[in-house]
């Protein structure tokens, strides 16, 4: 159990600098969009995994939803709503524009994350 937990912290953390990484350097119409937002569904994913090692069969589904309904939170512009919008912590934390495809970026993310979890399981 606590081998697990080394690893996924590991894992966190080589998650945490590729995203750092590319919201510092990639400049892109690719990677910074759509391979960052996949990768924070897996960054979210590893850190919850830390304390959670085994029993959350359907974590990556409820990282997912969670997701989802931030994205959800955009398309209604929370934000404002909450009177946040002066708020730039807020602001970049809950995001202040809705794109659909973000959706299917947490989406494919967290399928990785479960299928790479099902793989190294049946492989142990």
């Amino acid at each position: 159990m606590k081998k697990r937990r080394i690893i996924y912290a590991l894992l966190f953390l080589s998650v945490l600098l590729a995203e750092i990484l590319i919201a510092l350097f990639a400049k892109d119409a690719f990677v910074r969009p759509y391979v960052g937002d996949m990768l924070v569904t897996v960054l979210i994913c590893c850190f919850l995994r830390i304390f959670f090692p085994t029993g959350v069969k359907l974590l990556p589904v409820y990282v997912f939803l969670f997701a989802a309904a931030v994205e959800f939170g955009q398309y209604l512009d929370m934000v404002k709503l909450l009177g946040l919008e002066g708020n730039r912590l807020i602001s970049v934390l809950l995001g202040r524009t809705f794109s659909f495809p973000d959706i299917l970026c947490y989406a494919v993310g967290c399928i990785l994350f479960f299928g790479a979890e099902l793989y190294v399981r049946k492989r142990i």
